[in-house]
């Protein structure tokens, strides 16, 4: 049911529902921790439609529309600054900021990007850590609760268990990256920092935006490390182009593979399950890296 929910919150904001409690989310991660935890009495609007990048969201009327009936608004400051936006002019929902919830992991000096994307120093892509989502549902659970307090309790059930699921899948990336022939990991842009606690090191060909054009050095560089490290794969991504992975691919002799951001439902079966979306990218790190 929370699946189908989340689902049809990911389609076309409609502004009418048939719940009496509205949430709404800036993106897919954001939104499926939220039907997690709030469960059937909500109706959770994923702002970001599927295949939709949501670092450049540009609201509609409809979404706006949505901001300003919201009961509960789960967001990530800066990192959708159309959202932050509307937020301010439109909203006075109870608000859950994921940027405060969840202790964001610095960057390293030397992002061009940083002040151009917007991230003040600070990696967004959290959503990567299964154990900082579990901090997102205890969050969502009480900005749940601050508006419907006599099931608060119910809320904070459903976000306990979502944290075993949560810890059981932190579990699963510490047994299967524990033992790799490689640790180091070409990805297509810096959305995958999180992964290191896990023991691998990732190299972006862009910056944190998907969309930034590395420069020849970079290229060389990347291509000098694949040949060093005995890389095998250079990884693209669903929801942005696969043309500079697969052209530094084919000048270093490697394949190619996708390794998803998670930052939209995918496709398939489990297109709305964040923990089967991370799942296959485990899968996918263990057969790049011979774990």
């Amino acid at each position: 049911m929370a699946a189908s929910l989340l689902l049809a919150g990911c389609g076309a904001s409609s502004g009418a529902s048939d719940s009496d409690k509205q949430a709404v989310a800036g993106f897919f991660p954001l939104a499926w921790v939220t039907q997690e935890v709030a469960g059937d009495g909500w109706e959770v609007t994923n702002l970001t439609q599927p295949g939709g990048e949501p670092h450049d969201l540009g609201l509609s009327i409809a979404a706006t529309a949505d901001l300003d009936e919201a009961d509960v608004i789960v967001f990530e400051h800066e990192f959708q600054p159309a959202v932050d936006d509307a937020i301010e002019n439109v909203s006075d929902a109870t608000l859950v900021d994921a940027a405060e919830a969840v202790e964001l992991r610095s960057l390293e000096e030397g992002h061009e990007d940083e002040e151009e994307h917007g991230d003040s120093g600070t990696d967004p892509h959290f959503w990567q850590d299964p154990l900082l989502m579990a901090d997102l549902g205890d969050a969502v659970a009480e900005g749940l609760a601050d508006v419907d307090g006599e099931n608060a309790a119910t809320y904070r059930a459903n976000a306990d268990e979502l944290r075993g699921e949560l810890e059981q899948l932190d579990a699963d990336f510490t047994e299967g990256l524990a033992d790799c022939e490689r640790d180091t990991v070409v990805v297509s842009h810096e959305a995958f920092g999180y992964l290191e606690r896990y023991g691998l090191r990732f190299e972006g060909i862009a910056g944190l935006s998907p969309d930034a054009e590395p420069t020849p050095a970079v290229l060389g560089e990347l291509e000098d490390l694949i040949a060093a490290e005995g890389i095998t794969t250079v990884f693209s991504e669903r929801l942005a182009s696969p043309a500079m992975a697969e052209s530094l691919a084919g000048d270093a002799g490697v394949e190619t593979a996708v390794l998803d951001p998670i930052e939209g439902p995918g496709e398939g079966d489990d297109a709305s399950d964040y923990v089967a979306l991370m799942q296959q990218n485990l899968a996918a790190l263990q057969r790049a890296n011979g774990c």
